[in-house]
């Protein structure tokens, strides 16, 4: 196995904060080049964001504004996913342009054009009580089944598409009369979603709803993992919402949620569902969090500033430790989650399924739990790695340096979380934004959280 690495000196350049002309003039790079010297540490940042957006902006599928599912580093996807778009990786994506529009890598009057396109056609696409499917065929709005039986309401899907839609809302209400216009449709989209249909006359939510299937997927959402963020929408919703007890003995499961493990000296806090001694996949400290601030939120059952900086340090430890002894782990080489793997995909976490595989999004997206630690790992991948695991829009997906695999493959879910996530470590922007919707703050002191008051 040969692994390229760049030059010392260049490594030295990166890590000095050396600048050239181009980034003296405030110009960012082009994210489909790959510069090797920027004016400081916040310039590299503002690159690499800018690239992971780029999936979203330039990668978008062509009629609806949204994120394609999957997509090969050539532009070309998987055979019949050429116009598959995921309304969970949307919804991080959408996120992420918010970002985009306000570091200036997308002029304000083209990301409000974009946004408009989207959120009409989110509006005459396939919805089921208000809710997104998983997939939607980009040309005609309908919905692309994701399963034999899962070709109805996607209840967590559409969860994370409206926690990017009410940041949109929240960035552009006050704005001008054609942003609050694009304000007002989010609005009318919030509304219509029939959170309290999903709870299939019981206590708990489930994820799924069919027309045709009805409740047979069965999949009821009781904690702890990637799945907070609904429950938290539901019970803020202004005009379908669920009582605080299908949170409590849903998903809290009538206190059973909490546990007492520990590892690598951290406690868990909270039970991971099929994880519950070293935590699951990284993507569960990710997802519910691109606009709920785990900054200070409390309630009965956790701190979940606590939960999500232990899980990140645990995966953190654990790589650097490498139990196993996986070639290329260490504490500038980290990140298990769910991602594409040596033999398909799976989510890879801490000694469970521990494949060899690092997912670059698990650190980068970490950035708000681990700066340092996340820091070191995105100019290992960059510096060290970038040869083979960086392309037109950013980090590709997963690698092994263990089996000398590094596939050239975006996944909008794992791609789209990094620009949200990094801008929240940097400046909390969409954790403002969503923390300050009035609805948000009533649901969650319906559900007896604490949590910081922006």
């Amino acid at each position: 196995m040969i692994r390229i690495f760049l030059p010392l000196i260049t490594l030295l350049i990166l890590l000095s904060g050396c600048s050239d002309k181009k980034n003296e003039q405030n110009e960012t790079p082009k994210p489909e080049t790959r510069p090797l010297t920027f004016a400081s540490d916040e310039a590299f940042l503002d690159f690499i964001q800018q690239a992971h957006i780029n999936y979203m902006w330039d990668g978008a599928e062509k009629t609806s504004g949204l994120a394609p599912e999957r997509m090969h580093i050539d532009g070309n996807y998987p055979e019949n996913d050429a116009d598959v778009i995921t309304t969970g990786g949307s919804g991080f994506g959408i996120a992420g342009l918010v970002v985009g529009i306000e570091r200036g890598f997308i002029p304000r009057t083209d990301g409000v054009a974009r946004l408009h396109r989207i959120v009409d056609y989110l509006a005459k696409a396939d919805r089921f009580h208000g809710i997104w499917p998983h997939w939607i065929h980009g040309p005609t709005g309908k919905v692309k089944p994701f399963g034999l039986k899962d070709n109805g309401g996607d209840l967590v899907e559409s969860a994370f598409l409206m926690q990017g839609l009410l940041c949109v809302r929240e960035y552009f209400k006050d704005g001008s009369e054609n942003e609050k216009q694009l304000a007002t449709k989010i609005d009318g989209l919030w509304r219509e979603m029939e959170w309290n249909w999903y709870l299939n006359g019981k206590d708990v939510l489930y994820w799924h709803w069919s027309p045709e299937y009805g409740w047979e997927m069965n999949f009821p959402l009781e904690g702890y993992n990637e799945c907070l963020i609904t429950y938290i929408l539901a019970a803020s919703s202004p005009t379908h919402p669920i009582s605080a007890s299908a949170y409590h003995n849903g998903w809290a499961r009538g206190g059973a949620i909490r546990s007492s493990a520990v590892a690598y000296g951290l406690p868990l806090i909270l039970k991971h569902n099929g994880a519950e001694e070293y935590g699951g996949p990284l993507f569960w400290a990710h997802y519910s969090y691109i606009g709920l601030n785990p900054k200070g939120l409390k309630d009965q059952y956790a701190d979940y500033w606590e939960v999500n900086t232990n899980q990140a340090r645990i995966n953190y430890n654990y790589c650097k430790q490498n139990p196993k002894g996986f070639q290329g782990y260490g504490e500038n080489c980290w990140g298990l989650t769910a991602s594409y793997s040596v033999n398909g995909y799976s989510a890879h976490m801490p000694v469970k399924n521990d494949l060899g595989v690092i997912t670059p999004t698990a650190a980068l997206s970490s950035f708000p739990y681990t700066p340092e630690e996340s820091m070191k790992a995105l100019k290992h991948f960059y510096v060290e790695l970038g040869d083979s695991i960086w392309g037109k829009y950013g980090f590709y997906d997963a690698f092994s340096i263990q089996d000398n695999w590094y596939p050239q493959r975006y996944l909008a879910i794992d791609q789209l979380t990094i620009a949200p996530m990094i801008e929240n470590h940097r400046s909390g922007l969409l954790w403002n934004l969503f923390m300050g919707a009035p609805e948000i703050q009533k649901g969650l002191q319906n559900l007896g959280f604490e949590f910081l008051n922006n």
